[in-house]
């Protein structure tokens, strides 16, 4: 899809590594495997969507800047601002601002792009607007698990 929506606020890029046997897109949700960035669709699933998206918070690193094509190994810069606003694709709905969201799943594979409405403690970002009729696209702030002045119950440190 390679959809790099960035809309406004500041952007703190990390310089990740990845394997080289893994594919990323400029805008995918990524987590952090040991030392390597992955994106959101290469995680476990677990029992179910709500206990997968809180298992990935937990590991939850930011959005992607850059793509990494399958036998490339070089490190990728990786947004993981709690500050920066972008626009992702959402599960059709109404959203108010705050809204925690999760990464949406498709036959138990979560979504590298798209989002739907999450239980707070499993949120990796939240809506940062408000929508007056459904809409399927939506700005997001995120909460990033390394990043300790993000919302995420996994960036304490301690």
């Amino acid at each position: 899809m390679n959809q790099l929506r960035f809309r406004s606020g500041q952007v703190q890029l990390r310089k990740v590594r990845v394997n080289s046997n893994t594919e990323i897109e400029a805008g995918d949700l990524l987590w952090l495997d040991g030392d390597d960035a992955k994106p959101a669709s290469d995680f476990a699933w677990t029992v179910d969507h709500a206990q997968t998206q809180a298992a990935f918070a937990a590991k939850f690193l930011g959005v992607a800047h850059q793509p990494s094509a399958v036998g490339d190994n070089t490190p990728i810069s990786v947004d993981a601002s709690s500050e920066s606003v972008y626009e992702f694709d959402a599960a059709s709905s109404n959203y108010e601002l705050g809204t925690p969201l999760g990464p949406d799943a498709n036959a138990n594979v979560l979504t590298n792009q798209q989002f739907k409405q999450a239980a707070s403690d499993s949120a990796i970002a939240r809506s940062a607007e408000f929508t007056t009729s459904a809409t399927n696209k939506l700005r997001v702030t995120f909460a990033s698990a390394f990043n300790t002045n993000s919302s995420n119950v996994n960036a304490a440190l301690g």
